[in-house]
């Protein structure tokens, strides 16, 4: 890269182009390679300008942010980092120091905005970087960095975890945040690549692309365990996984233990770390081989750097101070400040120390973290770790008046605050809890102190009386974390908790659909997996109409039946709309207002379909409880009635009560096999959660998750076109199109729905000797593939969500119903059936979700 003398940059940024045609970054399946990167880092360069200016960048994981980001670092233009997603905090970050460029991201691409030819700023030679510190996120104090810091930091990483020229890092983290920037800059130093994503950890799509682009590393702070843990990541195969690094705050040494474990098991490293933006990242980190014998140690220095521990009066311990390299220049608090060079020599971590005798540093407490209640020093993180011991989420935050700790999930906060009081000896009034469905947190995962502190101002209402305080404000706040409140019938809700880690299925999916469409406008794609924090809606988006002057909407003609459309239709998930169009042609087919078959078949591929969805995120144990809940949730309901209708009628069997007649039954139709879907369907259901119970087959399907159902297919087609003959028949294999379903929500790609379209096509016809049926079943199934939503009435789509909810109810009752008001009218038989189908689905939802609730509530009590 050809760079002006005086703005000669840092060489990771400036040297791409030496590792040729290696591959640097890989995006959505494609890749770019150093020398392409160097060429568009250095056009990107050339327009930032020939004079050395204050560039501010909205910093993400996008080839558009990390273009500007290696431009401005190459061509030794001073960068100050602003907080992805834009918002006040970059705004006061952007008035307070007036830079000479900025550059926001809109609509995927980098929008640079220059303000002025030059620069208005006297900037040092040294100042390569401006960073908001940890916890200060949009505050006007920064850390100044030099291009040298930022060079000798990424090589000392890059040395202690080994990085080679293959290695593969995900960007787990953001761009804006030091630990994520450590990544990219020091896998850049050595040729390495990155994955370029946003994913969570919890979305399945992440481990996709793991596998595919052959991720050898992710960053992690501690709350990454918690998502690893419901991602079901100890049973996942990733063989080329070789090391994972933790950093961002203390992770619970159990943890540590647990997870340096793991990997050695399955062959990858836990490197713990330890570092603050005021070191540009790392200080020290734990070698992976020490880990499960001194998980509470941070480590060693990084190379180059070095530690010692400084007595702090008044205290026992000793605060560490660090030196190396990649000590920062000093802060910035305004503008001025950017012209200033080194005034920091070493850094006074603010972190209480010791060494122990195998040469390993410790952290044993935060010298802020300490206040004087009653005339007793009291630690607060030691706090949180009494919290932990009792099995209890928290964070504490206090004053010389009172402690302040905001505790996740349900437990008896009284009990706790006398608990704590007890053990730090403390009065009871000075120890205040509330309860909170998540605790407060920074971009960054860090818990957000002045946060927790400000519960006290904002629940303390009653003169200061002592006692703890429920968050009951959270739901209130936010609707969508309401809304899975009221469906999934809990409360214990965290921002980062998505619909299927709370436990919702198919059959609650409906009606937490329908409401997060009145709220959001339009519901996303993959909703049911995104952070419940995540689901906002867009600004201007709800009952917003794009008017043109005179009042009328933008388009002309066009923009007046675009509104009128949108006023009319909406867009619904096909699968909500295939339940209930369903379920209205099966009862009916059955009481004979019209005759269409096949729907009944459409439904089970709709099965497979949700459960790959929403059964099998999660470690084994978790999804095992969540497929226990779904069955209960289908086999009670059903039982029930059929038991009733069992012992009032001559027309049912034992075999039918207990969900057995396609095994026990007569062969061919009759009227015992009137249940059968509910049969086939459960009977699927006990089979696939016992086969995923085994771990083998567990970690097949997780490494092979769209090839996994079509094994199942083909095993089922054997029996199809009669290639095996079972002892029994049932109502015919139906197994294949319950995974064909499932084959169906894997599918990533277009090729995977093609090969899943092709299977359909050569599966279904001949299914039935009614060609009618056999195309009903094709086209439902090519619409679920195909078609992610239909345009709905709005005015239809609260009936549409009701019959979807109730479909399984009215299924089986309309037996029982419609025989008695069938000499009335058919019609009003059907309306009849599936109204009551309707009520009996809304008294069972109730009492099994009174049920639920009180058994969580007796696991919290006996946990606590």
């Amino acid at each position: 890269m050809t760079i002006q003398p005086d703005l000669a940059g840092i060489s990771f940024a400036a040297d791409l182009a030496r590792f040729g045609d290696r591959t640097a970054l890989r995006i959505n399946g494609s890749s770019v390679s150093y020398r392409e990167l160097a060429d568009q880092v250095e056009s990107t360069a050339r327009s930032l300008g020939p004079v050395r200016r204050l560039v501010a960048l909205e910093a993400d994981n996008t080839l558009p942010s990390l273009r500007v980001y290696l431009a401005a670092l190459a061509a030794g233009h001073p960068l100050l980092i602003l907080p992805s997603g834009g918002g006040p905090a970059s705004e006061a970050l952007v008035a307070a120091y007036d830079p000479d460029v900025v550059v926001r991201l809109a609509d995927g691409d980098a929008v640079m905005e220059g303000r002025r030819e030059g620069t208005r700023h006297q900037l040092h030679p040294e100042l390569a970087m401006l960073v908001s510190t940890s916890g200060s996120t949009g505050s006007p104090k920064l850390v100044r960095l030099s291009a040298d810091g930022l060079q000798a930091n990424a090589a000392a990483i890059a040395q202690y975890l080994h990085l080679r020229p293959d290695d593969t890092a995900a960007t787990t983290l953001p761009l804006s945040y030091c630990y994520g920037m450590s990544v990219v800059n020091s896998h850049l130093s050595v040729g390495a690549s990155l994955a370029l994503t946003d994913l969570s950890v919890v979305d399945p799509c992440f481990w996709d692309l793991v596998r595919a682009q052959n991720v050898t590393s992710f960053a992690a702070v501690p709350y990454t365990f918690e998502l690893l843990e419901r991602a079901g990541f100890a049973d996942m195969e990733l063989p080329s996984l070789r090391y994972i690094t933790q950093a961002g705050g203390r992770l619970d040494p159990e943890r540590v233990r647990a997870y340096a474990e793991l990997g050695t098991r399955r062959g990858w490293d836990l490197f713990v770390m330890y570092g603050q933006t005021e070191a540009t990242a790392r200080m020290a980190y734990l070698p992976p081989d020490l880990a499960s014998g001194h998980p509470q140690a941070i480590g060693v220095p990084v190379p180059g750097g070095e530690f010692r521990l400084e007595p702090v009066p008044g205290l026992d311990d000793c605060e560490l101070v660090y030196s190396g390299p990649n000590v920062m220049l000093g802060y910035a608090e305004r503008a001025e400040d950017l012209a200033l060079g080194r005034v920091v020599e070493e850094l006074h971590t603010g972190d209480l120390a010791r060494r122990t005798n195998d040469g390993l540093y410790e952290i044993v407490g935060r010298r802020s973290r300490f206040v004087k209640i009653v005339g007793l020093r009291v630690d607060l993180g030691q706090v949180e770790r009494l919290l932990d011991g009792l099995g209890v989420s928290g964070a504490v935050a206090g004053t010389d008046e009172r402690i302040v700790a905001a505790v996740e999930g349900t437990h008896d906060l009284s009990l706790l605050a006398k608990t704590l009081a007890q053990d730090l000896g403390l009065p009871r009034a000075a120890v205040r809890l509330h309860a909170v469905q998540a605790i407060p947190r920074l971009g960054n995962g860090k818990p957000d102190y002045p946060a927790v502190l400000a519960l006290h101002a904002e629940h303390d209402d009653d003169g200061g009386a002592p006692g703890a305080h429920a968050d009951g404000a959270g739901l209130q706040r936010d609707d969508a974390r309401r809304i899975f409140a009221d469906v999934l019938e809990r409360e214990d809700i965290q921002d980062s908790d998505t619909f299927v880690s709370l436990g919702g299925d198919s059959l609650s999916y409906v009606a937490a659909s329908v409401r997060l469409e009145r709220f959001l406008g339009e519901v996303p794609a993959g909703w049911h997996l995104m952070p419940v924090g995540d689901l906002v809606p867009r600004a201007g988006r709800r009952g917003s109409t794009e008017e043109a002057p005179g009042g009328l909407p933008k388009g002309g003609t066009d923009g007046r039946f675009q509104s009128w459309r949108r006023r009319l239709l909406a867009p619904m998930e096909t699968g909500i709309v295939l339940r209930a169009v369903s379920i209205v042609f099966i009862v009916s087919t059955h009481i004979g207002w019209f005759s269409w078959e096949g729907t009944a078949h459409v439904l089970m591929a709709l099965a497979g379909y949700n459960f790959a969805r929403f059964q099998l995120a999660g470690a084994r144990r978790e999804r095992l409880r969540r497929h226990m809940r779904t069955l209960a949730r289908i086999v009670v309901p059903s039982i029930a009635v059929i038991g009733f209708a069992f012992a009032v009628t001559d027309t049912y069997s034992w075999a039918n009560v207990f969900l057995m007649n396609a095994i026990l039954g007569p062969p061919g139709w009759s009227d015992f096999s009137r249940f059968w879907f509910v049969e086939v369907l459960v009977h699927i259901l006990i089979g696939v959660a016992a086969l995923l119970a085994i771990p083998a087959v567990d970690r097949a399907q997780r490494r092979w998750p769209w090839a996994f159902p079509l094994a199942l297919v083909a095993a089922d087609l054997l029996v199809r076109f009669h290639v095996v003959v079972l002892p029994f028949q049932g109502q015919g294999p139906v197994l294949w199109l319950f995974a064909l379903g499932w084959a169906a929500a894997a599918s990533a790609t277009m090729w995977h729905r093609a090969v899943v379209t092709a299977l359909a096509l050569l599966a279904t016809p001949g299914l039935f000797d009614d060609e009618y049926r056999n195309a009903t079943i094709l086209a439902g199934f090519l619409v679920l593939v195909w078609v992610p939503t239909l345009l709905v009435p709005r005015r239809l789509h609260g009936l549409i969500a009701v019959l979807a909810s109730s479909s399984l109810y009215a299924y089986v009752t309309h037996w029982l119903v419609y025989p008695l008001f069938e000499e009335a009218g058919k019609g009003l038989a059907v309306a009849v059936s599936l109204a009551v189908g309707v009520g009996y689905w809304a008294l069972a939802t109730r009492v099994m979700g009174a049920v639920e609730r009180w058994w969580r509530r007796r696991g919290s009590r006996t946990a606590t």
